[in-house]
């Protein structure tokens, strides 16, 4: 089989390879898949850039989502039979033509879902699903800011938002991707580098503020957050993009946590509210009934169609430093995607 390896960290044009290499054999529990697409995340881009400390060492194949079909199941696995199509989450190993998982990660793709949108369902809305719907637990007609607004995981929030009749604040890199959050329901799209994105959402709310926010950039922006967030609001942080823009050494790290601020429990009791963060490897790992549930919940939604995918990008495999610069210089909206 052929599988795409991060062979060197740095830009994309130089960083991949395409190499063949042994089909996998399911172990206990697990199921091999056949891919025919897999998806990129942003930790793709860390991980490819030498920033991502959960990445394997490379040589490595990456990847944590792929829609294909069965190709076998290991010892105990009664579930799923030969050429069926499924989606899976996978924990790294994405990138290849074949690839095992837990059959807890695997579900059966939808008719009213094409394979290209299933991708999307593992990880973005996966993690989207988790962090509004268990961790914030959103309610009716809250009001919630949303980063990174027109990314995959940004369009999966506004769209579960948005069954809760909530109010979106939405911040974006570019006015071109106000189009696509007006699409999604976002009601306040905002462009951070143009405007503060904290007093135009005050100039909004006033003293009312904003009952949930969601960041997956960290950094100063976290800090700049928890200003808005009335009583009993939520801060849920699912990523540090801001990583991304700082050179690999102490020094840099050290400022990057700086920038995160200080906050003492008693600041959290005082002004009641609460911080969360989310690493959906740690809940794969450790809490793979947590996946599983959040998985079952964003299949049957898409099935129900009460939430859709939008495919932002379609590569082939071979094209998996194009697609990489795409994500990573935030030109894209949605869930990219490459086809074997």
């Amino acid at each position: 089989m052929k599988a795409v390896y991060l062979v060197k960290y740095g830009d994309p044009s130089e960083a991949f390879a395409i190499k063949e290499c042994d089909i996998p054999s399911p172990g206990p529990g697990e199921v091999l898949i056949k891919t025919d697409y897999f998806g990129l995340n942003f930790a793709d881009v860390m991980a490819r850039r030498g920033l991502y400390g959960d990445a394997p060492p490379i040589p490595s194949v990456l990847g944590y989502e792929v829609a294909g079909t069965v190709a076998g199941k290991g010892k105990d696995v009664t579930a799923f039979h030969t050429t069926q199509k499924v989606v899976a989450f996978t924990r790294f190993g994405g990138y290849a033509e074949y690839v095992t998982t837990d059959w807890r990660a695997v579900f059966p793709v939808p008719e009213s879902v094409s394979m290209e949108e299933a991708v999307a369902l593992p990880t973005q809305y996966g993690t989207a699903y988790y962090c509004a719907c268990e961790v914030a637990n959103i309610r009716e007609g809250e009001h919630l800011l949303i980063h990174a607004a027109a990314g995959g995981v940004g369009i999966a929030l506004t769209q579960l938002a948005k069954r809760k009749n909530c109010v979106v604040y939405g911040t974006v890199s570019s006015n071109r991707k106000f189009d696509t959050l007006k699409q999604q329901g976002v009601d306040f799209p905002i462009n951070y580098l143009e405007q503060d994105y904290v007093e135009r959402i005050l100039q909004i709310r006033g003293k009312k503020k904003l009952d949930v926010v969601f960041n997956p950039i960290g950094g100063k922006s976290f800090k700049q957050d928890r200003k808005l967030l009335a009583s009993g609001g939520r801060l849920i942080g699912y990523g540090v993009s801001d990583r991304l823009n700082r050179k690999k050494n102490w020094l840099t790290t050290g400022k990057l946590l700086f920038d995160f601020g200080f906050l003492h429990p008693v600041g959290l009791l005082s002004s009641s509210i609460t911080i969360g963060g989310v690493n959906m490897l740690r809940l794969a790992d450790q809490k793979p009934e947590i996946l599983n549930r959040c998985l079952q919940q964003v299949v049957k939604l898409a099935e129900n169609k009460e939430i859709k995918p939008v495919v932002g990008g379609l590569f082939p495999a071979e094209k998996i430093a194009e697609a990489h610069e795409t994500l990573e210089n935030r030109s894209s909206v949605g869930k990219i995607v490459l086809k074997w």
